[in-house]
């Protein structure tokens, strides 16, 4: 296989089921670098390593955002869920998701890593999680696959700072003194409201 690949543990320190980190193998001499940033049949035998079912990617997106801008916590309802595999092509972000699955051990919790250019890390996100980020690098450039089209229908946010969830944003770490959040994100509600 051409990754290496572990579950992550929660902001309580307990294993959460679904989001997987992947750290794919790069070939690097003098000209540069080379890896797989996704293969298929990895993919499928990763999926079935942690009892989770394949369903396969519709859609590929890319954003691009300078230091300071915090998008999410964002996430669609049923019938339209998607799940994520997420990579930071250019710069470096804090990745977040947080548990929404109402009968799961873990909901409400969430996981945070950093991923960028430099680590080459991706993050798999399945339905069932919110998902939001915090550019750290002076800009940083996100691509992801996910596995259902966006419907403006199903599409719903969960506010950055909720309390219940309390993310540790590495606001202070990174010296970024303005978040910047667009007025849709500012409205995000409360979990609770969400479900």
């Amino acid at each position: 296989m051409k990754y290496d690949f572990t579950q992550l543990q929660s902001n309580k320190g307990v294993e959460i089921q679904g989001p997987i980190l992947l750290n794919p193998k790069v070939f690097k001499d003098e000209r540069g670098f080379f890896y797989e940033s996704w293969n298929e049949n990895d993919w499928k035998k990763i999926l079935k390593t942690y009892n989770q079912s394949y369903k396969a990617f519709v859609q590929d997106n890319h954003s691009k955002s300078i230091k300071g801008v915090l998008r999410g916590l964002h996430l669609q309802k049923e019938p339209f869920p998607q799940g994520k595999l997420i990579r930071c092509t250019n710069g470096e972000i804090f990745d977040v998701a947080v548990d929404i699955r109402n009968n799961s051990p873990t909901y409400g919790d969430w996981i945070g890593v950093r991923l960028s250019s430099e680590n080459k890390n991706q993050l798999w996100i399945p339905k069932g999680f919110a998902h939001g980020f915090l550019t750290l690098s002076d800009e940083a450039e996100v691509n992801y696959k996910t596995t259902n089209f966006w419907n403006k229908e199903c599409e719903d946010c969960i506010l950055w700072e909720d309390k219940t969830i309390a993310i540790n944003w590495p606001i202070k770490e990174f010296n970024i003194e303005n978040l910047l959040i667009s007025s849709k994100d500012k409205e995000g509600k409360d979990l609770k409201e969400v479900l």
